[in-house]
């Protein structure tokens, strides 16, 4: 049989894959986190009619003398370039800005996904559209420990911040050394106690015989007036530097003495009354931080990003997941930002990397590719027809 209708045969065959290569990414355009896919042709082994030989005194060298048999798909190889982005607003939808790929469990394996669209089940897991549990770090007290091992990130809006005793609080400002003798300025702030019942911490100071003194209590404990020393050169308070009103420490060591202000004002304390999970948002780094009904913020947990030496070297799983391979390498897990991750951005996604103009192209291309293998068997079988007629 003629060489040129099996070389024809391989030409069918893989202009047939490149056709469904770009037919599939254009199925999946509008897939979020989608990467298209390019085909790789190379041609087969060559049989060798004449060997090359060397140059001789008087004789030259030769060239070998080869015909192909045929192309084959040397590889299919994924294009993990950016795709755009599109803003959704939803608070569980996250896009990663650069390399890297969300990690998510199902079952004992993990897979790897670009495509961020989460929502929360019932047990308030955090989880892809087919049901896998994504991955990360749960945070302890609002800490977390990126080098403890992966868990199931659950975020239930049931989660509750604890009340907690106020131990410090402190004042700044200045008191005016110019004051009018019986001036008096109150300055309260709230105070928490280990239920986190409020309380009112408040201060008084008075000038007297143009020197200031400062009382306090806090409805149980009360501070006798207390003489307030400042440095006659610099302004600064020099004694009392902290005033102790029953269990919380009150910090006074910048409070200053100047001439003509008055701007003392209680600036904070640390402790907190209990509140509850209303909402969250995504950080660039990965971290979730909880808004909670007390008005305070809190880190709840933290996305892990995983990378590797070859991401082409991935295996498609579906659901727009991969999955190791031998040639991928192991994954290098850590946060977004760090070891070349790219950062996140949350209520976006990142949509399909699929080119519909060079997609159509393909198309042409492979369509022709397959209509002119086509013609080499067609032509080939006529010649192989005339070869019969020969003998009639």
């Amino acid at each position: 049989m003629l060489r040129s209708l099996f070389s024809g045969i391989s030409g069918l065959k893989a202009h047939q894959t490149m056709l469904d290569v770009a037919g599939n990414n254009i199925a999946n355009v509008n897939t979020t986190g989608f990467k298209s896919s390019q085909t790789q042709f190379q041609d087969t082994l060559s049989q060798v009619l004449n060997n090359a030989s060397a140059a001789t005194v008087g004789v030259g060298g030769t060239n070998p003398a080869q015909v192909g048999l045929g192309v084959r798909v040397a590889g299919i190889t994924t294009n993990f370039s950016q795709g755009a982005a599109q803003l959704t607003n939803r608070s569980t939808d996250m896009m990663i800005n650069g390399d890297g790929f969300f990690t998510v469990r199902s079952g004992a394996e993990s897979f790897y996904t670009r495509a961020g669209s989460f929502n929360f089940d019932s047990l308030g897991q955090l989880v892809t559209a087919d049901g896998a549990l994504v991955q990360g770090w749960a945070a302890t007290n609002g800490a977390v420990d990126i080098n403890g091992p992966l868990t199931d990130l659950v975020l239930p809006i049931g989660t509750l911040m604890g009340a907690k005793a106020t131990a410090g609080a402190k004042f700044i400002g200045n008191l005016p050394s110019d004051a009018v003798t019986g001036t008096t300025l109150t300055k309260t702030i709230d105070v928490f106690d280990g239920l986190g019942n409020a309380r009112a911490l408040a201060l008084t100071f008075t000038n007297t015989a143009g020197a200031w003194s400062v009382a306090a209590t806090d409805g149980t404990a009360i501070v006798a007036a207390t003489p307030l020393g400042f440095d006659l050169l610099t302004g600064a308070l020099t004694s009392p530097l902290s005033l102790p009103v029953g269990a919380v420490t009150v910090d006074l060591s910048t409070v200053t003495g100047f001439a003509g202000l008055s701007t003392v004002e209680a600036i904070n304390q640390d402790g907190q009354e209990a509140g509850n999970l209303q909402s969250f948002a995504l950080s660039p780094d990965g971290t979730l931080m909880g808004s909670f009904s007390n008005g305070l913020k809190q880190a709840i947990g933290q996305l892990s990003l995983a990378t590797f030496t070859n991401p082409t070297g991935l295996e498609k799983a579906g659901g727009s997941m991969y999955r190791t391979t031998v040639s991928s390498g192991i994954a290098q897990v850590g946060t977004a930002g760090t070891g070349g991750r790219g950062k996140l951005a949350g209520g976006s996604l990142e949509m399909s990397n699929v080119d519909l103009s060079a997609e159509f192209t393909n198309l042409i291309i492979a369509q022709r590719g397959f209509q002119a293998n086509s013609r080499v068997i067609t032509t080939s079988d006529e010649l192989l027809q005339e070869l019969v007629n020969l003998k009639r």
